[in-house]
């Protein structure tokens, strides 16, 4: 996942607001946007070489979302990122305390930023590169790529006002999101980020679609909370030249969790 804005409780409607693209290898075998039939309750695409995944949702109202950081000249973790996301969804866990558990391991892994949050709850983010720590989120409209949260790269910035200034509408489609993901509007030399691949590569990455003939934007997904509980996530995916492979649609209501039965100090929940 390389392009991610979010707008949290910044819309009468909406608790969140979040429409991202995953950027990836056109090689690299992916499931498309499913319930798992390991862990029913997540909603996401599949990554099938590591079995995790960029951004999801759970039928409890748990979501996350993770970008690579761009370092070429940092060492290679032993973990996939990918699986931060499924974990979290996996987990119990509040968002700060998650994040805070994946702080003490960070280093295991190549550079992450990693969102995560719960419908009635609170949203987090972290960083393995930086020195910013665990940060819950004010309400307000974020951006995110291969840097950390809200760098004013121009991918980001163009991302981040089009949902801002999308938002100040009562109503807007879903659509109008897709359409700000499809932005494939280059960044000027003269604004381009140093992130050490040369200025040929920074060209192709600094648009929110990306287009190469091996490497591109693979899907958009825009998810929407309401602040009744419920969910639509919509996902497109897509061939080289843009061409979309499919569409995947989902809307359900977020089922309450309740605590059953403790053991050994265990919380299990239906």
């Amino acid at each position: 996942m390389c392009s991610i804005f979010l707008a949290y409780q910044a819309h009468p409607k909406y608790r969140l607001i979040l429409a991202a693209n995953r950027d990836e290898f056109y090689e690299r075998p992916t499931a498309a946007a499913h319930f798992w039939r390991d862990a029913p309750e997540i909603l996401a695409g599949r990554d099938l070489v590591y079995r995790g995944t960029w951004l999801g949702v759970t039928k409890n109202g748990r979501f996350s979302a993770v970008t690579n950081y761009r370092d070429p000249a940092a060492p290679t973790g032993n973990l996939s990122r990918g699986n931060l996301v499924g974990d979290f969804l996996r987990s119990a866990e509040t968002p700060k305390n998650y994040l805070r558990k994946i702080k003490g391991n960070a280093r295991n892994y190549s550079g992450f930023n990693l969102l995560v949050g719960e419908f009635d709850s609170e949203i987090g983010y972290f960083s393995n590169r930086g020195a910013g720590g665990v940060k819950i989120l004010d309400a307000g409209v974020y951006g995110l790529s291969n840097h950390l949260l809200d760098t004013p790269w121009q991918k980001v910035e163009r991302g981040k006002n089009a949902l801002a200034g999308l938002i100040e509408k009562v109503d807007f489609s879903v659509e109008s999101l897709f359409e700000i993901l499809v932005d494939a509007t280059p960044a000027a030399d003269a604004d381009l980020p140093d992130t050490g691949i040369g200025l040929e590569r920074e060209r192709l990455l600094s648009s929110i679609f990306i287009e190469t003939p091996v490497y591109g934007t693979r899907s958009s997904t825009v998810l929407l909370i309401e602040t009744s509980g419920k969910v639509s996530f919509s996902e497109r995916t897509y061939q080289p030249t843009r061409n979309v492979g499919a569409e995947e649609n989902f809307v359900f209501g977020i089922e309450k969790r309740v605590d059953v039965n403790i053991r050994n100090g265990l919380s299990y929940f239906i």
